[in-house]
């Protein structure tokens, strides 16, 4: 299995309801390690310049306004595999198809407010890592 990294976004709706903890300790308990973290507010021209690849989807607006609405915690996570690892354990995007014990299973509200975001691949974890972070934040 080869290190890696992914980016994570703890969303406003689990922010709002001070679940940052509880998630983070899903992924501490899989192996991952968080090597950067910030907690800032986006602003709808942020959350749209992250979520760009989006702008032509019928709910581009409504995630882009959702991901404005409060807090999220940015965060970089690091372990083998960590790409798929965090996938795993945020579950299905949508928490009905969720698994158990997952972060959306337990904690998302909706398909729209699933409280996670995380990388799909290593080329968009690069790109979304350095969206956020410069590389003297990532501290290994």
């Amino acid at each position: 299995m080869a290190v890696e990294r992914t980016l994570s976004i703890i969303k406003p709706d689990a922010t709002k309801r001070n679940l940052t903890g509880k998630i983070n300790a899903k992924f501490e308990e899989a192996g991952l390690r968080i090597v950067a973290q910030k907690r800032i507010k986006l602003t709808k021209a942020q959350a749209g310049e992250f979520y760009a690849v989006h702008k032509e989807r019928p709910f581009f607006d409504e995630l882009t306004d959702f991901m404005a609405s409060g807090p999220v915690v940015v965060q970089v996570l690091e372990g083998d595999s960590a790409i798929s690892k965090n996938r795993e354990v945020m579950g299905a995007t949508n928490p009905a198809d969720a698994a158990p014990g997952t972060i959306r299973a337990e904690f998302a509200e909706s398909v729209g407010e699933n409280s996670v975001h995380g990388s799909d691949a290593p080329e968009t974890a690069k790109e979304e890592i350095s969206f956020f972070f410069a590389g003297l934040e990532l501290v290994g």
